[in-house]
């Protein structure tokens, strides 16, 4: 045996990627546990919060667990309610996979994981059409009430008799990913983020009862561009600490304010061997005939008959960089919902044939096909704790 063929990495096994947290500590569970404590019937979790009348849910965009720790000089407030994380454990809870926007705000606003609201990736294959459906996008345009069928916990809370906002960009307001996600009750647009935060609080106090949600994007947007090393992304994370002290100074008595995130992120090298561009490896589009996900958590939808060639290769290439998968193994294995509860008949041909989950700092790009996703310095989507796990933080009055 060479030394080259010594130093050769092993295929990561796939048992030993830390799955999300389904039904006890993941996004999914977090409003329903959060809204059964206001007195909504019908809401179960897993996750058990102390009950509060009136509930505010303050979701930043790329707030991951681990930027937090690392990055506690720029974000004092945050980090001093760390110890209140998840209940008073002081513990983080999981996005769920992939961790993506899309993906987890799904699970935020359904309070339910992929394998049943179906929002599955980035950009999923629509098994009725064969397109490649990009969910934040939602193009090409798809009836937002076949995709996700599910009612919301707003719209439950609302049906209830409890009143549900959510106050975000004026942007937001109409698109599908918000119908399907995040609609029920009253939608109030804001364009200054200082003028969210205040008016998030108003609707709070504004009656003895009260669901309220409000977003923060800039975080991840920055992270993306510049990634978080970046003088930008430290910025910005000051801006989110500022303005969650700003929101629990305001918070009317018998409340409860919850800071999470959607996902973490990691740096990805521009360019090096932690980059891989799909658009000019023919060992790893050969058998491709779409490529979905995107660059840290890919879904691979096989030529007719050659799944298990691609799995194969995939391992192969990519090993010591990533767990790789079958549609199969990754439900049984928890990806995208508890494991042994499988996953709804519409979701199931959603998931690639193979799933791949990156490790590291590494990245499956696509240059011609994802010119801008490719040029991203931050990304996310796989399971890694720098991406999986999330703040739960929280304030009470």
């Amino acid at each position: 045996m060479t030394y080259a063929q010594a130093a050769d990495p092993e295929p990561l096994d796939p048992r030993d990627a830390p799955a999300p947290r389904y039904g006890s500590a993941s996004l999914a569970d977090v409003l329903p546990a959060a809204a059964a404590g206001i007195g909504v019937p019908g809401l179960t979790s897993g996750l058990e919060l102390p009950p509060a009348d009136r509930v505010c849910l303050f979701l930043v965009d790329g707030l991951g667990w681990h930027a937090l720790l690392d990055n506690a000089a720029d974000a004092p407030f945050l980090t001093s309610l760390l110890p209140t994380s998840k209940a008073g454990t002081g513990e983080p809870i999981t996005c769920g996979f992939p961790s993506t926007t899309a993906t987890s705000l799904a699970s935020v606003g359904t309070g339910l994981p992929p394998a049943a609201h179906g929002l599955a990736g980035y950009r999923v294959r629509d098994p009725a059409t064969g397109a490649l459906m990009h969910q934040l996008r939602w193009d090409p345009w798809t009836e937002p009430a076949l995709w996700q069928p599910h009612p919301t916990v707003f719209q439950v809370a609302h049906a209830a008799g409890v009143p549900a906002a959510q106050v975000s960009a004026p942007r937001f307001e109409r698109t599908p990913l918000t119908q399907v996600a995040l609609s029920g009750g009253t939608f109030l647009g804001r364009l200054d983020a200082g003028e969210r935060i205040d008016l998030a609080a108003a609707r709070l106090a504004a009656t003895e009862r009260a669901l309220v949600y409000t977003y923060y994007a800039e975080l991840d947007a920055t992270g993306h561009r510049y990634g978080m090393a970046s003088a930008d992304w430290r910025r910005e994370l000051r801006e989110v600490d500022r303005l969650a002290r700003r929101l629990a100074e305001q918070l009317p008595p018998r409340s409860v304010l919850y800071v999470t995130a959607d996902h973490g992120m990691v740096d990805t090298p521009p360019a090096g061997p932690d980059r891989l561009d799909f658009d000019e490896d023919w060992e790893l589009s050969a058998g491709v005939a779409t490529l979905g996900g995107e660059g840290r958590a890919r879904h691979l939808y096989a030529v007719p008959g050659a799944a298990a060639d691609v799995h194969a290769v995939w391992r192969e290439v990519l090993a010591g960089q990533a767990w790789v998968v079958t549609r199969d193994e990754a439900v049984e294995l928890g990806w995208f919902g508890p494991p042994g509860t499988g996953v709804e008949a519409r979701v199931r041909d959603r998931i690639g044939d193979v799933v791949v989950a990156m490790t590291g700092n590494a990245a499956v790009v696509a240059s011609r096909r994802e010119p801008k996703e490719s040029a991203l310095v931050g990304m996310h989507g796989s399971l890694t704790p720098a991406e999986q796990l999330v703040p739960l933080l929280e304030v009470r009055t």
